[in-house]
């Protein structure tokens, strides 16, 4: 009689926590694609927010808005210019993506080409914003 070792089979990646997508950029894009439809979201219901509040009274309004002219909040601003400019190209990308068999081959060339744009409109948001930011301290 013959002793014969029987191994475990070794666990399949998961599709979630394990290593099947890492590092491929349609992760990438999958999950920028939420973080910054999440921090759109966040600044939609905060602009309703302090919209409602002219309803209430002018002065409440321009009380909340003069708290928004700070450093911070303009960095804010372009963090959230540059959200919304992914969003939007990669948006773009999906459809592309969902509607057309040539994009769904070429995925990888599509996000960096969604890269490269993105750069491009931040790259000329960014300057404007900081000239503008340095104007309204002054």
């Amino acid at each position: 009689m013959s002793s014969q070792t029987i191994e475990a089979p070794k666990p399949r990646p998961s599709r979630l926590g394990g290593t099947l997508y890492r590092g491929r950029e349609g992760m990438w894009s999958w999950v920028l694609h939420r973080i910054t439809g999440v921090a759109i979201f966040f600044f939609l219901l905060v602009h309703i927010l302090d919209s409602v509040v002219l309803n209430i009274s002018p002065d409440a309004y321009n009380a909340v808005i003069g708290t928004y002219k700070n450093t911070l909040l303009g960095i804010g601003e372009m963090g959230l210019v540059a959200a919304i400019c992914f969003h939007a190209i990669n948006g773009l990308r999906i459809i592309l993506v969902d509607l057309w068999g040539w994009a769904t081959a070429h995925q990888r060339l599509l996000f960096w080409l969604v890269v490269a744009i993105w750069l491009v409109l931040v790259a000329g948001f960014v300057p404007v914003q900081i000239v503008h930011m340095t104007q309204e301290v002054h």
